[in-house]
This record gives structure tokens, sequence and C-alpha cells, in this order.
């Protein structure tokens, strides 16, 4: 099932993880080589995605992380 644009997420693959659609490439495991400094060409190479998945991955987690509530407790 389709969660957002290129972004899907099955039961039977990755264990429901949100993944790139149409792949086995977890969302998290791109946002983290980005964030290890792998530039998107070399994400690209690695897994053999498009600059739009990675793009789609980024949006993905921006909506996620703009509905994140956080409450600080004292």
């Amino acid at each position: 099932m389709e969660i957002a644009p290129r972004i899907s997420v099955d039961e039977k693959i990755r264990f429901g993880k949100p993944v790139i659609a149409g792949t086995r490439v977890p969302v998290d495991l791109i946002l983290g080589k980005l964030a290890g400094g792998m530039s998107y060409e070399e994400v690209m190479d690695e897994y053999e995605i498009m600059l739009a998945d990675i793009l789609a991955v980024l949006d993905y987690a921006s909506k996620c992380l703009s509905n994140e509530e956080i409450r600080l407790v004292s």
C-alpha cells in the first residue's frame, strides 16, 4: 500500500517498514546513508534508485517529523 508518493508499506516486505515503492530499500536506510555523508549519487548507485526516490524519502521524513509532538517533562 502506498502511504506517500513513491513510499509504500507491505507487511511481507521488510516487516512492514516504509520502503521505496517497488523496492525493498527502507526509508530509514536511505536517511541514514545521507546523514552519514553519502552523496545523492552514491546512494543512487549503491541502491539502484532514482533522485525522485531520494526526494520522496526526504519529503516523507519531513512530513512525519512535522506531525511529531515533543513534551518536556521536568
